[in-house]
């Protein structure tokens, strides 16, 4: 159980430090773009797959989000990630809180917008003809 609570730190430490990377002038620009998408599905409050819905739900939370990051992490310079890692912790000792991402929200947002418009377009067609 510890080694898992270690892991889910790192993770959560390593998603704050691409919080910092991303902004980092040192940073490639296709590093900068995955990780901008990384970090605002990161720090959604909502995610693309619904806790509830089971296995699935905890799925991306588990998964797609730390394998994600790790490609990110890999792909940032050395120096960057070390220093970027410093701003995190530092970031964590003081202030010791939450951040959101409404940009990752928002983006959450409309990829079930489409998906519902999809839906929609499929569905309505066979509704109209009965």
């Amino acid at each position: 159980m510890d080694a898992a609570r270690v892991w889910a730190r790192r993770i959560k430490r390593d998603g704050l430090t691409l919080w910092f990377a991303i902004r980092h002038p040192r940073t490639p620009w296709p590093v900068k773009a995955l990780g901008w998408f990384v970090v605002a599905y990161a720090l959604s409050p909502i995610d693309l797959i619904p806790d509830f819905i089971p296995v699935l739900g905890y799925l991306d939370d588990v998964i797609l989000l730390p394998v994600l990051i790790w490609i990110v992490m890999h792909l940032l310079p050395a120096d960057v990630v070390a220093e970027c890692r410093q701003q995190a912790e530092a970031w964590v000792a003081q202030q010791r809180g939450r951040i959101k991402s409404w940009l990752g929200m928002a983006l959450v947002l409309l990829v079930w917008a489409l998906a519902a418009l999809a839906l929609w377009w499929w569905v309505w067609p066979m509704v109209k003809g009965l």
